[in-house]
């Protein structure tokens, strides 16, 4: 009876944008997309935000956030076939412009990636001296995307069972390992299956995408001004390709590459790829600093020196929690961020000489963190698992990783473990979209990538230039940061910085120099300030 009441609140509004507007004109999704019941859904669910809108207020202690943030919800449904039906809420964060009324131009929305990563700490970058200009004309709107924190969580395992360590895993996985992790994958897809029910196949992308409308029209913006980073990219591609007369600017940050045959399996092959070049980069940055670090002079000496360090923590964690699964997840930050590997060099030769200490506080998981670490991970294995289509035989599975792993073992079979439970999901698939607009669909969107990205590789960052016509890609080159929006590099702050102020964009191109590789000293003694936290 509510749900009736709530349409008749908004039904002419919805009916009136359903009839004058054509399929991929202002205000509606393109092509047959409003021919489905999802699409029609979006347009029902959007009209009513823009009517309830977003009553922010102080922020739930939960959230960790200082007092001049402001948080709220938004309703979306779950399943947007059933637009009247069963609604979620989803969290915001809020810092408002901070200029003048003729300054302001809106909300500017991130979404730092993952699947799984929540952007509700976005304001704080408000007193962060880079975004200072941009604080000014702009809101700063972060949120929790469906699955996230507050926002209808997800669950697939016990939190202090997934973060337990320490674990343990051969560099070379046996026939009978193999077997266990199979077994482990298929326990951890009924976990989730379990925990969520009917709802869980509509975690997806498509829905964070819908969902990203609703937000636009909840917060009273006629066009969404958007900042994604890493997976956030590949939400704003989706965005754009659905709702293209609703895109006003976007940046997207470090971007994956929207080819449909990619998501996600493929995609994964790529990523492993890409690490293992970014895990030489670090090699070789710390082989030039063997005065200080000790670890080796060429790059294959300061592996040993890494194989050496797995070799006793196999046989000895390192703390009581710091076995070889540990020791590869910190070394992986390594290859996202190159601001972490004066620490992590710092850590490992210590480790060497008898000092665990700097390695058990890098690399020991925080018992304080498993609830949101599971989650995270829950929400990413949904996403991606209802996605697309995953190989559902292991003989595929362990083909293609035996084969990659001869180019690149440090990632390869990491990323297996990691979204096995793909293989055994017992939701419905979708089908990826087709991610491309046509000339004049859409204003120019900036792309932003490092040419050594490990995370998302630039090849993903020209796919999808050529993907979104007139959009423009701002390359750092020799530089391999994942995430690079707000960071060190001033050329690249400077194109983000005029292009969410006046529209301005170069041409089509652009190159700026890498940033200063870290210093071995006086980044390893100063805590490392972001303007952004890590991409996800």
């Amino acid at each position: 009876m509510r749900a009736l009441t709530l349409y008749g609140a908004v039904g002419s509004l919805v009916l009136s944008a359903l009839a004058a507007t054509p399929a991929g004109g202002a205000g509606a999704p393109p092509g047959d997309d409003l021919l489905t019941p999802e699409g029609r859904g979006t347009v029902v669910a959007a009209a009513r935000a823009k009517i309830a809108g977003i009553s922010f207020g102080v922020c739930p202690e939960v959230e960790d956030l200082p007092k001049h943030v402001e948080c709220g919800t938004f309703a979306v449904p779950l399943d947007y076939a059933d637009p009247l039906g069963r609604q979620i809420r989803l969290t915001v964060s809020r810092v408002k412009a901070k200029g003048t009324p003729a300054e302001r131009q809106g909300a500017l929305v991130y979404n730092p990636g993952g699947p799984g990563g929540s952007g509700m700490y976005f304001p704080k970058a408000s007193r962060h001296p880079q975004w200072k200009r941009i604080a000014a004309a702009y809101d700063l709107v972060g949120y929790a995307p469906r699955g996230v924190g507050r926002s209808a969580p997800l669950s697939c395992q016990i939190p202090s069972d997934f973060t337990k360590a320490p674990t343990h895993t051969p560099a070379e996985p046996s026939a009978a390992y193999k077997l266990e992790r199979i077994a482990r994958a298929k326990t951890y897809a009924q976990g989730c299956a379990r925990n969520a029910g009917a709802d869980l196949r509509h975690f997806h992308s498509l829905n964070n995408a819908r969902d990203l409308e609703v937000l636009r029209a909840a917060l009273g913006e006629e066009r969404l001004t958007f900042l994604g980073s890493s997976y956030g990219t590949y939400l704003g591609a989706l965005h754009a390709t659905l709702f293209p007369g609703h895109v006003r600017r976007m940046v997207l940050d470090s971007a994956v590459d929207p080819t449909p045959s990619n998501i996600w399996y493929r995609s994964n092959l790529t990523q492993s790829l890409a690490f293992e070049r970014r895990w030489a980069d670090f090699r070789a940055w710390v082989a030039r600093h063997h005065k200080t670090y000790g670890l080796g002079s060429t790059p294959q000496q300061v592996l040993l020196s890494y194989e050496k360090a797995r070799a006793r923590l196999s046989l000895e964690p390192a703390g009581g929690t710091v076995g070889t699964v540990q020791l590869q997840r910190a070394f992986l930050q390594a290859g996202y961020y190159d601001d972490y590997w004066p620490r992590r060099a710092h850590a490992l030769s210590e480790y060497l000489k008898g000092n665990h200490g700097p390695l058990v506080a890098q690399a020991a998981p925080d018992p304080d963190d498993a609830a949101e670490t599971e989650n995270g991970d829950a929400v990413y294995t949904a996403v991606e698992c209802n996605d697309a289509p995953w190989p559902t035989d292991w003989n595929v599975w362990d083909r293609d990783n035996t084969a990659l792993a001869r180019r690149a073992p440090f990632e390869t079979w990491a990323n297996v473990w990691m979204n096995l439970p793909c293989a055994y999901w017992s939701g419905p698939r979708q089908q990826p979209l087709d991610v491309r607009t046509g000339p004049g669909e859409i204003p120019p969107v900036l792309i932003l990538a490092a040419e050594r990205d490990g995370a998302t590789p630039y090849a993903g960052a020209q796919e999808l230039q050529r993907r979104l016509d007139g959009s423009v890609l701002v390359t750092e080159r020799g530089a391999g940061t994942h995430g690079i929006a707000a960071g060190e590099n001033a050329c690249i702050n400077g194109h983000m910085q005029t292009y969410l102020l006046t529209g301005r964009t170069p041409v089509r191109r652009a190159d700026c120099a890498p940033h200063p590789e870290p210093d071995p000293v006086s980044v390893d003694q100063r805590a490392v300030e972001r303007a952004l936290p890590p991409a996800v």
